[in-house]
């Protein structure tokens, strides 16, 4: 195993020398090429192919190509003429620096046979590298002592390139204090300055040369260097004043530290040679020390008391001295002359202090006394005072020197609470010297403010069925007195609420105002509760005021709607009722008729006839909103002799209640059947139902007299509207008042003559429109009109938007226990009277869509709906399309069927 191994690595071996010696034989040749540094790419080297022997068809087919270890893209071969030519830019100080030579080495090789070829391509220098000092300026510091002739070395420029042009020469610019020298030793180059002339800082302290290299190529290139050359200074000259002699003049008692004068040496050498120092040499004529000299900026000030009778001159001595090596000094005199002066000043005294005073005090009290007095004599010593301007006090003059302080005007505290008064004493000296006190008047406050509230009234709403202990509102009254004149308690102002007392619905807390409802609030029982709230001080005597509020009581559907008692009906709300079968389709069997004590939608009734046993559910229908109950179709032997009818009756509250009447139907036939029709309100015994019998004369009464009117106010719209053109809209009518109840429940409607038709056929004579519209004065019209069809094809109301409402006072004013034989407006008709109920309008999503709004305050027999058609519906009519419309239609008489629209 190992005897082999050792066979095959002796093979190999041989295998490679000879490998070897084909390479040094075919591989011995050379060729030698020069190029330029930075010659452009292109540029001719050599025919390397025709200088190797080589032919150009066989270079593509030998795979031709130039390699070397670390410049391998400087020189290309192009394969097609067989030319080394520069691929890219060769910088000869980049690949060899400051050497020599440089070149570059490239092996060509060539395949079948495998070839080798070494060529050097010499980079020859070019002058493309121009002097260079290592810094933009060279600064020397010379003293100005120096002597003649002395050198300065400088430092030389290099130069990147090689032979001639790395040869470098210098000149200076032109200058009458030095030359340069420029000596060659041992190939190195030594600059130097020499000084020509004697320098003078304080003539020349600066000068600027430029020293230029010249290279010895050509072109040849330069490179500059900014000398700078500061002369240092040296101690030469003395200290010199402006003056030698200086005259200040002096008032006497001047303060202490009071400026004199400032002296001023100047030294035209630098550095501490310049800095001067000053001192006194003597004060004359007595020599006290007076007055002192600041070493370092001159000053001369007063340091004890000068007076003009003891000396009237002073004659002061100052040296200055520089701090050079050695110091040199220089000298003045300063004159002081002292004048006689108004030095001294008014004394003000305040006394008789009666503070603070009560704003209620009455102009022309005296509050303090003043006195005032000057040490000068003559003009110097008279004074006069003056009080602050714009205050109401006043200094009246009593005796000489002596003034009170008097009160000028009436106080109040709230404007202003305390005054800063400033007694000003001034002396007729030249010039005048004053002083000045300072009075503090505090004003004391007295109770003549009474707490006030921001508003006379406040409306609340509050949900009823709150709990005991609810928070109402809050009540706030402010003061603008202080301490207990401002303190502000309150109560109620207690009053009867019916056959109660307001303090048992209410209470206020008489610290923080805070109202509460003392018992659970119920809304049938009361809609507003109007109370005042009084704020009353702590002040003697106490001042106080009341605020109103209004606190209205929101309705939520805690009733559940209540059956009406009826003359045949038995307890539990059943009735009998007894039906000839030869009756048709549309005959009205009964009326449930049922209220409901809440407000708005909780009030709004509908009737839906629940499933019963005997097919009584499609033999018989319930109006939605009349609680009417009919015959869907006629009668036949088949049907069965009794049926049992539920009627529920449900509100439209959240969450809706509801009621249940049972109705017991016999059929009978035609001789059986009773005279008097035994139709009757279902619902529960109660008390009312021994004023029914009564009531029913009443309505007989007011339908008569309103059929007359009705009648009378027909013929009259008929004259007015045949005196009109045929095609123009009747003109709308005088506003009238259309009320529903006894509380005043009301809205506003508007007659217009507009022809009410189904689509078909005349005008129904039983048919007649109201236009609810706003009270006078409010900018706002709505038009439209829509009809409901009769019992036979119900107008089923469109379910109410839960955004529907209706502002609280509205609904505090609405009462809705009122049912049909209590209401409003009745109308004349062959059926028997009608009722028109007040209406409000719900929103709807769909502004093309027409809506359906409920009666306010009842839910039985609510003959008056809200039809409102949005602009794209094209139902609507009038001039104007974009404009809503809401017209309110009066049902069909009691009973009538109404053919549905074809």
């Amino acid at each position: 195993m190992f005897g082999f191994q050792r066979r095959e690595l002796g093979i190999s071996r041989l295998l490679l020398w000879l490998l070897l010696l084909e390479f040094w034989e075919v591989g011995s040749g050379q060729l030698h090429y020069s190029v330029l540094e930075e010659a452009k790419h292109g540029t001719f080297v050599g025919r390397i192919a025709q200088d190797l022997g080589l032919e150009l068809e066989e270079l593509v087919p030998r795979l031709f190509r130039v390699a070397s270890k670390t410049h391998g893209d400087l020189l290309e071969v192009n394969l097609q003429n067989g030319i080394l030519f520069v691929n890219s830019r060769i910088d000869r100080e980049e690949l060899c620096g400051q050497s020599a030579k440089c070149s570059i080495h490239l092996e060509v090789i060539v395949d079948r046979p495998l070839q080798v070829f070494h060529v050097d391509v010499e980079v020859k220098d070019i002058n493309d590298n121009p002097p260079v000092f290592s810094l933009r300026e060279q600064r020397l510091r010379i003293a100005e002592s120096k002597q003649s002739d002395s050198r300065f070395p400088l430092e030389g420029a290099s130069d990147a390139d090689i032979e001639e042009n790395a040869l470098l020469t210098y000149r200076l610019s032109q200058n009458e204090y030095f030359s340069l020298d420029s000596t060659n030793s041992k190939q190195i180059k030594r600059l130097s300055l020499i000084l020509k002339k004697s320098l003078d800082r304080e003539k020349t302290p600066e000068l600027n040369l430029l020293l230029t290299a010249t290279d010895g190529g050509k072109p040849e290139l330069t490179g500059i260097v900014q000398l700078l050359v500061q002369v240092l200074d040296v101690n030469d000259n003395d200290p010199e004043f402006d003056q030698s002699e200086y005259k200040v003049s002096l008032m006497e008692n001047a303060a202490k530290e009071t400026l004199v004068i400032k002296l001023n040496a100047t030294d035209r050498d630098e550095g501490v040679n310049g800095e001067v120092t000053y001192s006194l040499m003597s004060i004359k004529p007595n020599g006290r020390p007076l007055f002192t000299l600041d070493q370092n900026n001159g000053e001369v000030r007063v340091n004890g008391t000068l007076d003009y009778e003891e000396n009237k001159f002073y004659k002061i001595e100052v040296q200055a001295t520089d701090k050079g090596t050695p110091p040199m000094a220089g000298h003045c005199t300063v004159w002081v002359e002292i004048l006689d002066t108004n030095d001294n000043f008014p004394e003000v005294t305040v006394t008789s202090l009666s503070f603070p005073i009560r704003e209620d005090t009455q102009p022309s009290t005296v509050i303090a006394l003043i006195s005032v007095s000057d040490l000068d004599s003559g003009v110097n010593g008279q004074v006069t005072c003056s009080l602050t301007p714009q205050v109401p006090f006043k200094l009246v003059s009593t005796f000489k020197n002596y003034y009170s302080l008097v009160l000028d005007s009436a106080l109040d505290r709230e404007t202003v609470s305390a005054y800063e008064l400033v007694v000003t004493a001034r002396d007729g000296g030249s010039p005048s010297l004053w002083a000045t006190a300072s009075v503090s008047v505090e004003v004391a406050d007295v109770n003549d403010n009474a707490p006030a509230f921001a508003q006379r009234e406040y409306t609340v709403f509050v949900k009823e069925n709150n709990p005991p202990g609810y928070h109402i509102f809050t009540v706030s009254a402010q003061d603008a007195d202080a301490q207990e004149n401002a303190l502000v308690s309150y109560s109620l102002v207690e009053r009867r609420v019916g056959d109660r007392a307001l303090s048992s619905y209410v209470s206020v807390h008489a610290e923080s105002g805070k109202v509460y409802a003392l018992q659970p609030l119920d809304h049938e029982e009361l809609e507003l509760l109007q109370f005042q709230v009084s704020a009353r001080d702590a002040g003697v005597p106490p001042l106080g005021s009341n605020v109103t509020l209004q606190v209205f009581v929101l309705d939520e559907n805690d009733n559940a709607p209540a059956l009406l008692a009826t003359r045949a009906g038995s307890a539990g709300g059943t009735v009998s009722e007894l039906l000839p079968r030869s009756v048709g389709a549309g005959h009205v069997v009964a009326k449930v008729r049922a209220v409901d004590a809440d407000s708005g939608y909780n009030a709004w009734l509908s009737y839906e006839l629940q499933p019963a046993a005997g097919g009584s559910r499609t033999l018989f229908r319930v109006g939605l909103y009349t609680g009417e109950i009919s015959t869907t179709r006629v009668l036949d032997e088949s049907d069965s002799p009794r049926h049992r009818l539920l009627v529920l009756v449900r509100d439209h509250g959240e969450p809706a209640l509801t009621a249940t009447a049972t109705v017991l139907v016999s059929l009978v036939e035609s001789g059986q059947a009773p005279k008097a029709s035994s139709r009757a309100l279902v619902g529960p015994a109660s008390p009312e139902a021994a004023l029914v019998d009564v009531n029913v004369y009443l309505i007989i009464a007011i339908c008569v007299v309103s059929s007359l009117l009705v009648l009378t106010l027909l013929l009259y719209t008929a004259l007015r509207c045949s005196a009109m053109p045929i095609e123009g809209a009747c003109a709308p009518g005088k506003p009238t008042l259309v009320c529903s109840s006894a509380v005043g429940s009301w809205s506003h409607s508007q007659q217009r003559r507009h022809r009410v038709c189904s689509g078909e056929g005349p005008p129904k004579t039983d048919l007649m429109a109201f236009s609810p519209s706003l009270p006078p004065g409010l900018n706002k019209e709505e038009e439209g009109e829509r009809q409901e069809s009769g019992s036979s094809h119900p107008g089923q109301p469109r379910q109410p938007n839960p955004d529907w409402r209706y502002s609280a006072s509205l609904r505090a004013g609405m009462h809705s226990s009122v049912h049909l034989e209590e209401a409003g407006i009745l109308r004349a008709g062959p059926g028997g009277p009608d009722q028109q109920w007040p209406t409000v309008s719900s929103a709807t999503p769909e502004p093309e869509a027409g809506e359906v709004s409920p009666p306010v305050g009842a839910g039985v027999n609510s003959n008056s709906w809200t039809f409102k058609y949005g602009p794209g519906n094209p139902k609507q009519s009038g001039p104007e399309p974009k404009k809503q419309t809401q017209v309110s239609f009066l049902l069909r008489r009691k009973g009538e069927a109404s053919q549905p629209r074809q």
